[in-house]
């Protein structure tokens, strides 16, 4: 019989090659204040044996060795299919959390009810750089981590609505999943998140950032450098998503705005040495076309809200973090984008 006033809470950490941070993390958990907890790791075929070395340390864990990298998406699905809590929280393994950090996620919970939900994240050196406050997307398709690098002078202490629950570290229910549907296994990884906090918005579904669940993360992940794969996945997946979550009406009006900002991406490829990553990914696009269709169609058969409603808590920003490479080129592209975004916000509504 379960137990309304402690129920379960399945954690899935998905691994790959995550070494020492992995038992640092698992053993964080294991010091949560919260008490009735199953922690799920899920292993996409290691090869430093951490997974094995975890499963030593901490006997209680559920421990799931998939036999190829399945990805972020379809890694972390097997751990959601395999998992009995009311409750799901999806945790990087490069990340340290809180003792109460569950405490205060079923608080947010209580108060807002059905949705996705995030803590906030600061960095695991000072805690006083932010890596999180919440995500947000912008109309395009590309999302950021609110407040990335910025370090922290008392603000965003409120909970507060967002565009989509990031997936460092992503809370919510198993009927929420369901009704949602996992994670897009096409995606493999990047993008994953947004991808799940639109389409539950799309059902009427929130997303929610509550401040005084906290973890932590390095400021560049153990996966966070950018490579070509990388960079073939961002604009990819960029692209999957907006064709698949965006009417076939508003993609046919914005038509003219969503090809001028492929240029732009082009451009933006072409500078920093990606012009085969960009043709690479484009042409995955068309090979898929027929897919995208198919995987619209699903996903308007559960619509409840259309575009104007649903961009109403998406941005015409994009904050970069200041760290990052490609920062010395925020301010051209950010205010093209910015227009751009706002144009086309004005063409929905």
């Amino acid at each position: 019989m379960a137990d309304k006033s402690n129920p379960l809470v399945s954690i899935i950490v998905l691994n790959y090659n995550a070494g020492e941070l992995l038992y640092n993390c698992i053993e964080s958990i294991f010091n949560t204040s919260y008490n009735n907890i199953e922690v799920i790791v899920v292993d996409n075929a290691s090869v430093d044996q951490s997974h094995k070395k975890c499963k030593e340390k901490f006997d209680k864990i559920r421990l799931i060795e998939n036999k190829q990298n399945l990805g972020y998406c379809e890694g972390n699905n097997i751990g959601i299919r395999k998992a009995n809590g009311e409750f799901i929280i999806i945790l990087n393994p490069d990340t340290i959390v809180e003792p109460n950090w569950i405490t205060e996620l079923i608080a947010g919970y209580k108060k807002y009810g059905d949705g996705l939900y995030q803590p906030k994240i600061l960095d695991n050196k000072t805690h006083e750089t932010f890596i999180s406050t919440g995500n947000f997307m912008n109309i395009l398709g590309f999302g950021y981590s609110r407040g990335k690098g910025q370090k922290s002078l008392g603000e965003y202490e409120n909970d507060q609505e967002i565009s989509y629950a990031s997936g460092t570290c992503l809370f919510t229910t198993s009927k929420i999943l369901k009704l949602i549907g996992n994670f897009d296994p096409f995606l493999f990884a990047y993008h994953d998140d947004l991808d799940l906090g639109w389409r539950g918005k799309m059902q009427g579904i929130k997303s929610h950032y509550i401040s005084k669940a906290i973890i932590y993360h390095p400021i560049e992940g153990y996966s966070f450098k950018l490579n070509s794969f990388k960079m073939y996945l961002l604009e990819r997946n960029r692209i999957y998503c907006v064709l698949k979550n965006f009417s076939s009406k508003t993609i046919i009006i914005c038509l003219p705005l969503l090809i001028l900002v492929d240029i732009l991406v082009w451009v933006f490829y072409i500078r920093k040495g990606f012009f085969w990553v960009k043709i690479k990914a484009n042409l995955n696009i068309l090979r898929n076309i027929i897919k995208i269709q198919q995987t619209k169609k699903e996903i308007e058969k559960k619509r409840k809200l259309n575009d104007m409603e649903v961009i109403k808590i998406f941005t015409d920003d994009i904050e970069i973090p200041v760290w990052m490479k490609i920062h010395n080129d925020k301010m051209s592209y950010h205010l093209i984008m910015r227009r751009i975004s706002q144009i086309m916000r004005k063409i929905i509504s």
